[in-house]
């Protein structure tokens, strides 16, 4: 094989209700219903051929150079290159957002890497290939205790409502809004980083823990995602901040962890400055907070979470993509 160098671009992800439905735990009990959108945010993987054909070299918050694939300590870089046999690359691991906020790094990281290892064999992908081996790795294989909502947001990308079936399957609807009215979705929305990072598993495996409460808290959230689905639908934006509210104050109860003395007081000063709703992305912890609020009260919104840093964003639709290849 040439030389060659691949990159692929694979969108983080924002989650709007019904999270944690996406758990195996509960959807194949229930079924599981999310509502999320993919933002101009990404994680980036770049490979080549190693000069040094008997390593591998890979790049990302350390330095890896390992002969034997088995070596490498990374676990999902270690059983995506396990999976279809590739030794003695390069591969560099940027991107834009830190791992461990809130906006499913880890998923969007497993989808870019299978996207990017299939595109260098030649082999054909679709989204819903990609965002099932992204899951194969990381639930099947890893035993790690996620759910589905990250890789299939990040494969596909867009706006869209997620049904999580029972037998596994996975229904990708994208909710259809104007150009107009995703816009003004979108300028009122706002992002703050309040700090910290934090392992989404540590809080995901006591989510993951079956009650009665705690069903019945999943299952009211899950009826948030399919009223919001039905408002999106008719144009009816403003549903979602008071969704958004309704949400979090379920959220903090489902494990502990969720919240903390910093994430609710940051929710409260926004909340009385302007915020109709928002919630902490993610499984909690840390990370960022997401506020909706009338675009007229975006100004005062941010002016007193002044000690906070926003992060402006914008939708996108794209989902992961392989952005160059040099063969071609």
């Amino acid at each position: 094989m040439k030389d060659s160098m691949l990159v692929t671009k694979t969108p983080l992800r924002i989650s709007f209700c019904g999270g944690g439905s996406d758990l195996p735990s509960y959807y194949e009990r229930f079924g599981g219903h999310v509502v999320s959108s993919t933002i101009d945010k990404y994680v980036y993987l770049v490979l080549e051929r190693s000069f040094h054909t008997e390593m591998t070299s890979l790049k990302y918050s350390v330095l890896e150079n390992v002969k034997s694939t088995d070596d490498i300590k990374h676990p999902i870089f270690r059983e995506c290159l396990k999976m279809y046999g590739i030794k003695g690359v390069d591969i560099c691991s940027l991107a834009d957002i830190p791992s461990g906020t809130g906006m499913g790094s880890s998923g969007s990281f497993t989808v870019s890497l299978v996207n990017l290892l299939r595109a260098y064999l030649g082999y054909p992908s679709d989204k819903e290939l990609l965002a099932e081996k992204a899951c194969e790795i990381e639930m099947d294989i890893l035993k790690e205790p996620v759910g589905k909502q990250d890789q299939y947001a990040a494969s596909y990308g867009g706006l869209n409502y997620y049904h999580f079936k029972k037998d596994g399957t996975v229904e990708v609807e994208p909710l259809q809004l104007s150009a107009d009215l995703k816009d003004k979705l979108n300028s009122r929305l706002s992002l703050f980083y309040v700090g910290g990072e934090r392992k989404a598993s540590d809080i995901l495996k006591e989510q993951s823990r079956i009650s009665e409460k705690r069903d019945a808290d999943q299952k009211k959230m899950c009826s948030f995602a399919l009223q919001l689905r039905d408002d999106l639908r008719s144009g009816n934006i403003d549903s979602l901040g008071r969704l958004l509210d309704e949400s979090w104050k379920l959220k903090k109860g489902l494990a502990a962890g969720i919240s903390g003395d910093t994430i609710d007081r940051v929710y409260e000063i926004g909340m009385e400055n302007g915020a109709i709703g928002g919630k902490l992305l993610g499984a909690g912890g840390a990370g960022f907070m997401l506020f909706y609020s009338d675009e007229k009260d975006r100004a005062g919104l941010k002016a007193a979470l002044k000690g906070f840093r926003e992060v402006p964003f914008k939708f996108e639709n794209s989902g992961s993509q392989v952005v160059f290849d040099d063969r071609i």
